[in-house]
């Protein structure tokens, strides 16, 4: 018999390709640096209506890049990080909506980053990367906005990091963002998150690969790496997830070992995941993207919240949930009380469950009604 070959079938937006902008003006960064040139990595979904004025740019988490939805190809195995909520009927409808998102600048996803190359040298830039702040991201993201004939956007719309980069782009260009939908966020980073970074980048620099970041061309410090996303994910998740998930379960023996190798299920599932993260991230990009987040702070910049939300002129739908740790409830609330304040429009949803701070990728089904609602106000 002949085996007859079928064609992958794919739902949501199906097959995308990665594209890139390019400027050589040079940007302008908070520590007094240019940069440049600089590229921007993004993928659109949807199409820009006559008007102009159904575009959503989706700002991705500290791991994420502009590979929101769909596939890169037949072989690639998994969508992009927020498949489940773009696409035709989904959230951030593709039939409704242009949807857009970029990599940010410090990035290793396409954008211009630590592995780039210096054109000055012809060398990667590695630890000669300047030094970024979560405006400057913004500030990069405003010229893509800019390139594709775009003055104002619909919503603007991140968890976690993404939400950092919703704020900013509220308060820094409020009369280019008609709303902002944050999750899992915060408008500033406590001691707490900073003291998780700040391990995660020392496990990457106490590694001897790390060439003090000149690893290109060598092998690259995957130890540490791997330490630091292990770290970084246990933030992500709740004490109730992990018991559920794993309890105390062995991976391969009945028994206790009496060893010092690892044995519980939790053990290999954070191994996965430091591996796993090795395949796909450069460890420079991870220590500038998380010295851009403790670097943030709007109410410190601004003097309070309060004063920072003058500027805003949107709307605003917050979304948290009650098992995040990382970025708890209170983050969201403090956010929603200083909006009310300022006698701005907000709604505040926090959503229970045992996720953690993963919620705001994992659990579509619970936000999709509260998001849907609020574009539906917001109209295009």
């Amino acid at each position: 018999m002949t085996a007859v070959a079928t064609e992958r079938v794919f739902d949501g937006v199906g097959l995308v390709q990665r594209q890139y902008f390019t400027w050589t003006e040079p940007l302008a960064l908070e520590s007094g640096k240019m940069l440049g040139p600089v590229t921007l990595a993004y993928e659109t979904y949807g199409q820009l209506n006559a008007e102009r004025s159904n575009a959503i740019l989706l700002l991705h988490a500290l791991s994420g890049d502009a590979h929101a939805a769909g596939f890169h190809g037949s072989a690639e195995r998994k969508p992009g990080w927020w498949d489940m909520m773009v696409g035709p009927g989904r959230p951030f409808d593709t039939d409704r909506y242009y949807i857009i998102c970029s990599n940010v600048i410090g990035g290793c996803m396409g954008s211009t980053g630590p592995s780039s190359r210096d054109p000055r040298t012809g060398r990667p830039y590695a630890t000669r990367f300047p030094v970024l702040t979560i405006g400057d991201m913004v500030r990069a993201q405003a010229r893509l906005i800019d390139a594709l004939g775009i003055d104002q956007l619909m919503a603007v719309a991140g968890g976690s990091m993404g939400g950092f980069q919703a704020l900013e782009w509220m308060t820094s260009n409020p009369e280019r963002v008609r709303s902002a939908i944050l999750i899992a966020t915060a408008a500033r980073s406590g001691t707490q998150t900073i003291a998780w970074n700040s391990i995660a980048r020392r496990a990457i620099m106490s590694d001897p690969r790390w060439r003090n970041g000149d690893y290109y061309g060598y092998e690259p410090p995957v130890d540490g790496l791997a330490l630091a996303r292990m770290l970084g994910h246990v933030t992500y998740l709740s004490e109730p997830a992990l018991e559920q998930k794993f309890g105390r379960r062995l991976q391969h023996n009945d028994d206790l070992a009496f060893s010092l190798e690892r044995e519980f299920a939790v053990e290999s599932y954070l191994d996965y995941q430091g591996d796993a993260f090795n395949q796909r991230f450069d460890a420079n990009s991870y220590l500038y993207i998380t010295k851009a987040m403790d670097y943030w702070d709007l109410p410190g910049r601004y003097g309070n919240l309060d004063v920072a939300f003058n500027r805003v002129t949107g709307s605003t739908l917050l979304i948290s949930f009650s098992s995040d740790w990382l970025y708890p409830t209170a983050e969201s609330q403090a956010i929603a009380d200083a909006l009310t304040r300022r006698g701005r429009f907000v709604e505040h949803v926090d959503l229970p469950g045992i996720a953690g701070h993963d919620a705001f990728l994992l659990d579509a089904e619970a936000q999709e009604p509260i998001i849907n609602a609020f574009l539906d106000d917001v109209g295009c």
